[in-house]
């Protein structure tokens, strides 16, 4: 299993690490970690994955994840020959679960702290105008140290917890069942399914890359994914539509049939289950005709 903490091991003598990511893509790596997190997207754009939870990314996506909930980034050109002008971006903030001490936190001043802390552990996602100010503030924080810098992820965090911005990510039953062995499994089947979702995928396909039969990958799949493989799976091809509906500014025909989907009638289906409006709503919502 690959963690953050592995990568961005925040000192002992610090209360916490603040960091300036420019790379060719972000880590594609389902894994998970005991630290908090929070994540900016300066550039660029693919799929996140938090939880249960399987949605696009693109520039200004911001999310607060709490301890030990699987998450990743997969760049939508990964494993692609990336010129420097075109590697993403982003900002990451992490801070260990006693940043701020249970007796402290335990106090009526902090009750707002505690709720916004206790929302993480399901993943969570900031929107409209606060995740434009938290971005300023994230920038911010990259040019300051010592008592200053703390100082001023409190002020990050004080805003997040006033803000009804926010909306949650993994679903409500969701709960980590992923061990160390099985991150590499799934990354796997994740890692086949991204590269492949625009073709038919059978189940049959995917069991034999986890290497179980296809009656206890179904299984294994729904336990560690809190979803069937299907579901997934159009949750993936959704994503990518929505991506081609709105950058690309595809017609429906065209996305339907350049995420994978088979019929038209099954493609809007999904997506309005997937995304709770039309794919016609979904392009006016974003003023796209």
């Amino acid at each position: 299993m690959k963690t953050a903490l592995q990568k961005s091991a925040i000192p002992k003598t610090h209360a916490f690490v603040v960091e300036a990511l420019e790379q060719p893509n972000f880590d594609p790596n389902l894994h998970f970690h005991s630290e908090y997190q929070i994540f900016l997207v300066l550039k660029g754009s693919g799929t996140r994955m938090i939880g249960d939870s399987v949605k696009p990314f693109k520039e200004g996506d911001l999310v607060f994840i709490g301890p030990d909930l699987p998450h990743l980034w997969r760049s939508d050109n990964e494993g692609l020959n990336v010129e420097k002008k075109s590697w993403s971006k982003g900002i990451v903030i992490y801070f260990h679960e006693d940043f701020i001490s249970e007796s402290l936190m335990g106090k009526e001043e902090l009750i707002k702290l505690k709720q916004l802390f206790h929302k993480s552990l399901r993943g969570i996602e900031v929107t409209g105008g606060t995740a434009k100010i938290i971005r300023k503030m994230m920038v911010g924080l990259l040019k300051i140290e010592g008592f200053e810098s703390v100082l001023k992820l409190f002020k990050i965090l004080n805003y997040l917890s006033l803000s009804d911005k926010l909306k949650l990510l993994a679903s409500s039953g969701y709960t980590n069942s992923l061990k160390d062995g099985d991150t590499d499994r799934m990354n796997k089947v994740q890692d086949y399914v991204m590269g492949n979702f625009k073709h038919k995928i059978s189940i049959r396909e995917v069991a034999s890359i986890a290497n179980l039969t296809p009656t206890s990958f179904s299984r294994y799949f729904k336990i560690h994914a809190n979803k069937t493989f299907s579901e997934f799976l159009s949750e993936i091809r959704i994503g990518n539509a929505c991506k081609l509906l709105i950058e690309e500014q595809m017609n429906i025909t065209q996305a339907c049939y350049e995420s994978g989907f088979q019929t038209i009638s099954n493609f809007n289906k999904q997506f309005k289950m997937i995304t709770h409006r039309t794919p016609t709503a979904y392009k006016l919502e974003y003023g796209v005709k």
